[in-house]
Order: structure tokens, then sequence, then C-alpha cells
């Protein structure tokens, strides 16, 4: 099928499915109000700005979190930047308010449909666009290429899953990823990917996760939790749907002893959802959010279970940890990101499925930062076994954060990219 027709198809679906897009940003707004503001920002609309800011675009929280880096040293080598900063989500843009700086301005992405794209780039008229790692939308792209915005793809990857998934929208798919001006991937096969999907200008730059600032007053935090708990303490970090009743089942079937874990969910909208599966499970819940203040108070600190009903305290729950186990990656979902835990030095067992971050889990076995079992009921046994173990439990940690320190440097090399003259 020609690109033309196979965008404008496209197009017509997007442009039907409007009114369902919008009622679903309102139906989710029923647990996250975020999602119901400035609505009218999805479809482009919104005052004039002035000329020549950077467009950045970090869909998601994790998208959003890897930003951060880049725009550090996207200021560092251009002080008077400004930006316009984009998300899909209200996580990710709530945790973007924190980057903005005095002439930046936040707004939600635009619908990919030819108006919407078009009173968005008329609206801000960026000088260049910056998308996060895998955001690959078609009209956007091509709208961009017509008005002369060079859009970048950085952090860029590419599991093998999504490359043979990409195929069957190669029509639509392959033009798009060749409008960007360039493509700075994570790794070699990330790169090999991207240039079989019609990515014409690639080059590696490395991952920007190994760079996220550490959040030092966030940690102490988790230091002084585990002061006051004087238990074993294994983390579930950033499980996902599905995966947390397997777990609790596993937890009351292991030798867990007076061990305390804690569960932190992916998505916030579900905590209570999360909350309810432990009561179901018989095991005794506190919640993060009725701490008063940082003080988990006596009655939860004799408990089997915390919930980690909380945004922005990753760093405080990987301190508070003796070990942690990668959600996403004990089912076929692909795992999370497990650099932010190295970097705090917390231990990690891994599952099978690390496909969206297949070379930073190989570098962390390596590292010996971070070790794979088959399953969950292997990796509670670790974990609850390195506990009791200070030595092996102080060499991993160490791993880890040497593991992270060794592969900085992607910031700057993508900031030169970005920033460099173009005739």
């Amino acid at each position: 099928m020609p690109e033309a027709l196979a965008r404008a198809l496209y197009a017509l679906v997007l442009r039907l499915a409007t009114p369902a897009y919008l009622a679903r940003l309102w139906w989710r707004g029923r647990r996250e109000p975020g999602y119901r503001t400035h609505l009218a920002e999805r479809l482009g609309f919104g005052p004039a700005e002035p000329p020549g800011r950077l467009w950045i675009h970090a869909v998601s929280l994790g998208e959003t979190k890897a930003a951060e880096p880049l725009l550090a040293a996207l200021r560092e080598r251009e002080p008077g930047l400004r930006l316009v900063l984009t998300h899909g989500t209200a996580t990710g843009r709530e945790a973007g308010r924190a980057l903005l700086r005095d002439g930046d301005i936040q707004c939600w992405q635009p619908w990919d449909t030819p108006g919407a794209v078009r009173r968005f780039l008329a609206r801000h008229r960026p000088r260049a666009g910056v998308v996060m790692e895998t955001e690959v939308w078609p009209v956007l792209l091509h709208e961009a290429a017509r008005a002369g915005v060079p859009m970048w793809l950085a952090n860029a990857r590419l599991s093998a899953k999504s490359e043979r998934q990409g195929r069957r929208f190669a029509a639509l798919l392959h033009p798009a990823l060749g409008r960007f001006t360039g493509v700075l991937a994570q790794t070699e096969a990330d790169a090999a990917r991207l240039r079989a999907s019609g990515a014409a200008h690639v080059q590696v730059a490395g991952n920007l996760k190994f760079e996220i600032p550490l959040r030092p007053d966030i940690a102490a935090r988790g230091r002084g939790w585990r002061q006051a708990l004087a238990r074993p303490v294994v983390l579930a970090a950033v499980t996902r749907e599905g995966e947390e009743a397997a777990l609790l089942q596993a937890w009351r079937a292991a030798a867990a002893g007076d061990a305390l874990l804690v569960v932190v969910p992916r998505h916030p909208q579900r905590f209570d959802e999360v909350a309810g599966l432990v009561e179901a499970a018989g095991l005794s819940l506190a919640r993060r959010s009725r701490f008063v203040g940082d003080e988990p108070g006596p009655d939860a600190l004799r408990v089997a279970v915390w919930l980690g009903d909380s945004l922005g305290e990753m760093p405080a729950w990987y301190t508070l940890a003796d070990a942690a186990l990668l959600g996403g990656s004990f089912a076929p979902l692909g795992g999370q990101n497990l650099i932010e835990a190295a970097a705090y030095g917390c231990p990690l067992w891994m599952g099978p499925h690390t496909f969206n971050f297949a070379q930073a889990a190989e570098l962390a076995l390596a590292a010996g930062a971070a070790r794979r079992v088959p399953g969950v009921d292997e990796a509670l046994a670790a974990a609850l076994a390195l506990a009791r173990e200070p030595a092996a439990r102080a060499a991993m940690s160490s791993a880890g954060t040497a593991f992270t320190a060794a592969h900085r440097g992607a910031a700057a090399r993508m900031a030169v990219a970005v920033l460099a003259p173009r005739g």
C-alpha cells in the first residue's frame, strides 16, 4: 500500500475515534483527575506562543524521568534554552512540572490527526522536536517535515518483538521513522532494528536512564524506614497487572519469617486494586499514603505488607529494601527499567522476560548487580536468603552502583547532536 494512502486511512480512523478518545480520557480522570484538565490541548488548541522553543515530548513517567539528564545537558550547552514539554499521561505531566524553568511551557501532546498536529505546530512554531524513546506518530512526523521542523528520536529503543509487530504496518511506520532528522539509539542492537524499520540517520548514543540524577533526600527517607523496621525487606518493584496475585501467593508460601514485603505497582490507578489483593490474601497491610508525614507509625512497622501507593518515591523503596524483584519480568511483559535500582545499590532479581531492556539486563547480570531466575518463587527465596547475608548483599550493592557509573555520557552526546548547527 502506498504510504500516502496508508497515512490517510490511519488519519481517518483517528479522526473518527476522536470522540471515543476524549471519552476515554474523561473516564480515566475518575481516578486520575489530571486527565480531565486542558482537554483542548489534546486537539492542538491554545493561545499562540513565542516561536523558537525546543520541543521535548516525553509521553509518560519513565520517559519524563529519562528526559531530565538530557534537559540538563541541553541547558548546559545553551543556557538560554526555552522548552515546550509535552506528555500523554497524567503521571508524566505531573513529573514534568519539576523540569520546567522560567520561559518554559508544558502541555499535552496533540492527538495524531492532521488538524490537531497543524494547530499545535502553528501555535508553538518550535525550532526542533525531540521525541523520547519509542514514540513514532506518522501524522505528526509528516506535518513536522512539511513545516520544516527537524525531529529527533532520543534514547531510542526497539525490541525484537516490536520490530516484528511493526512489519505489519510497514507502509505507515517505516516512512515515519525515515522522517526523523536523527535517531539516537540506546544500543547497537536497537540501532540495527531501527535501521531495518526505516530509520535513515541512526547513531548509538547510549542510555539516558544511566544518568537520572540521584535523590539523596528521598533515599534518606528509605534508610530511615529501614532503621525503624529492623526487619528484612523484599521489594516488588514496579509491578504490572496480573503479577501481584501470584506474588502474594508465593509470599504466603515462602519461609519469610518476620520479613516485610513492599509492593509498588507501576500504575497509580491500580493502587486500590492491589490493596484489595493483599487483603484478600489474608495479609496485614499498611499503605504509604496513610503514613503521618514520612513516619510509618507503630502499627505499620508490624504488618506483613507495605503498599507503595505514592509517586516519586522509588529511591526510598530501593534504599529501604534488602533486595528487589523486577516487575514485568516474571510474565511476558518485557520488564521494567532496572537501572534505577542498581544506581541506589539495591540487589535485583529478574525473571525470564526483560526484552524491553535487554542490553541493560545483560550488562547488569555481567556486572553482578542482578541475577536471573525462572520464576517468582525462586526470586523470593533468593531475595530472602540475601537479606540475611550482609556481605553478599553489600557486594551486589557495590556492583550495582559501579555498573551504573560506568555507563554514563549519553546525555552529553545527545545534546551535542540535537543542538548541532544545520545548514
